[in-house]
């Protein structure tokens, strides 16, 4: 991947991420008000990664997968829930966990972001799962939501359903599934700047704004 050549040159950042990671949309908004403040424009690419690939049709309860994956208590797992919306708040990010919120398998939803690739619309796509699952609480696991979510990015509803249902893009997000989980990609937010700097989870702005201040520098010293 190019270098930034100067300052508002457009870098690219690759994401690896999963629509069931809060901290996913986290690190994404802190990286957006980085960008803004300093002027620089980004190219986001999204990969594929599952938090819970074994996960069952019809997901988990919330409550018994943290105390089961994490042995959170169920006061824990509530003041989690309170931090993360607090946090949320403050980025523009209106987390609505309930207590009938559940853990969700994502493959399809990420089969259904490779394909919105081919069509310009990952990103926009992207945006539209976290906003349906983390504020309006919808199933993104069952494929009619799936297509109502992406006819409203402005897609054709028919031809996702025909994406899910013939499995067309399954091969193709296995494959870069593996891509990054054999670089040692282990956990989500993974956001590699310019293809050089790494930086894992949702670090803040100011991170973020180191990150960029170093390509531009790389930048200028090439």
């Amino acid at each position: 991947m190019s270098q930034p050549t100067a300052q508002n040159d457009t870098i690219q950042v690759d994401i690896v991420s999963d629509v069931m990671c809060p901290w996913c949309i986290v690190g994404f908004r802190q990286l957006e008000n980085a960008l803004a403040a300093m002027e620089q424009t980004a190219r986001v690419r999204w990969h594929p990664f599952e938090l819970n690939p074994d996960m069952p049709a019809g997901g988990q309860k919330l409550s018994d997968h943290m105390a089961e994956k994490y042995g959170a208590t169920p006061q824990q797992s509530l003041e989690n829930r309170n931090r993360l919306k607090d946090l949320g708040a403050e980025l523009g990010i209106p987390f609505n966990f309930t207590d009938e919120s559940r853990i969700l398998n994502t493959f399809l939803a990420h089969q259904l972001l490779d394909w919105a690739e081919t069509h310009g619309m990952q990103h926009p796509l992207k945006m539209a799962l976290f906003c349906a699952y983390f504020t309006d609480g919808r199933d993104v696991s069952d494929p009619d939501t799936l297509a109502q979510i992406a006819h409203s990015t402005g897609l054709d509803a028919e031809a996702a359903k025909a994406v899910l249902q013939s499995g067309e893009n399954a091969e193709a997000v296995r494959a870069k599934q593996h891509f990054w989980t054999s670089r040692g990609i282990s956990g989500v937010p993974s956001m590699i700047f310019g293809g050089k700097y790494l930086l894992t989870g949702a670090q803040g702005e100011n991170a973020y704004k180191d990150i960029l201040r170093k390509m531009l520098k790389d930048a200028k010293a090439a």
